[in-house]
């Protein structure tokens, strides 16, 4: 495969804060790959060191050939955390104008918008100002705006962030028709589901430093297997089964709960299984379950992907200067 982007040995520091440390992975051609992370992992100054907006401290980057973003910016759609449309402009306006900044034609722009907001089932707010649409309607209105000069490589910083359900199936529609138009994708986000549904790779960050790069299934296999049991259970007696590695309470009701059971690698769930009923434990229900993305992310840098890592407080800072 072909890569888009190579991140060799990329490192930033912002005076005392050490963001990004030794971060290497590569982006193939015509994927989609999720930049998964707590809120301040280092995903955002990552993101603008790939877009050439603030230099690295040390390392390489390749994108589209290039070592800096800027000089293939036209060929780059971007997609920031932080939103910003003239709200007096109406969508078709908006977008045209934004593609005018990539190198395309107003004409054009305006032609090509109204299509994409026809094709996003927003036609009939093309002419509306953009301060009386919705929040989902501007976001999509937005992230048209990045890609309507047709970008080879498109990168979207938490796309998904304060959209309620609907609009995030929405755009998870629009993602995965601009891998299918031949484009590359690169997105960060903290919730690990939408990596899950979209994603041919992943990347997980932790506390500035990679903890793993791969497909969504080899990250889930790092993660143990698990049993749901239900019953009036006796928790060291749980523990003590054959490869068991570690119990978490669901749900308690009296004297009846919701266990979830690690299982170690390799561990059978039969074995455990059979080892109650022989033991005479009380269990009205067991349910085997595969791990998530999530359970993953945990396993690998014993972090939640909802926390929010101090150590890239320096992005505020350097925005402030």
């Amino acid at each position: 495969m072909v890569a888009a982007l190579t991140l060799d040995g990329i490192s930033k520091r912002y005076g005392g804060f050490q963001a990004v440390s030794d971060l290497s992975f590569q982006v193939e051609k015509g994927s989609i790959c999720g930049f998964l992370g707590p809120n301040g992992a280092g995903k955002t100054s990552t993101l603008r060191m790939i877009l050439g907006l603030q230099p690295a401290t040390s390392g390489r980057i390749d994108i589209l050939g290039a070592d800096d973003g800027r000089k293939v910016r036209d060929r780059i759609g971007f997609l920031p955390e932080e939103r910003g449309l003239y709200k007096k402009m109406t969508p078709v306006d908006a977008i045209a104008f934004f593609g005018a900044l990539k190198g395309l034609p107003l004409p054009e722009g305006r032609r090509r918008g109204r299509e994409m907001l026809e094709q996003m089932g927003l036609g009939e707010a093309s002419r509306k100002k953009m301060k009386d649409l919705s929040k989902g309607m501007a976001q999509k209105v937005q992230l048209i705006a990045s890609v309507v000069h047709q970008p080879e490589f498109v990168i979207l910083d938490e796309p998904f962030s304060g959209l309620d359900p609907m609009n995030q199936q929405g755009l998870e529609a629009m993602i995965r028709a601009l891998a299918e138009s031949g484009a590359t994708v690169l997105f960060s986000t903290h919730v690990m589901q939408h990596a899950e549904r979209l994603c041919d790779k992943v990347v997980l960050l932790a506390r500035g430093r990679k903890a793993f790069e791969g497909t969504v299934d080899e990250a889930r296999a790092t993660s143990p297997r698990f049993l749901e049991l239900e019953g009036a259970l006796d928790r060291n007696a749980v523990t003590a089964l054959p490869g068991v590695s570690g119990i978490e309470t669901l749900a308690e009701d009296g004297a009846v709960s919701i266990l979830r059971v690690g299982l170690t690698p390799g561990a059978e769930a039969q074995g455990a299984l059979r080892a109650a009923f022989l033991g005479g434990l009380d269990v009205r229900r067991f349910q085997m379950k595969e791990p998530t993305l999530h359970d993953a992310f945990i396993a690998l840098t014993g972090d939640h992907p909802d926390e929010d890592q101090s150590v890239d407080k320096a992005d505020t800072m350097e925005a402030a200067r």
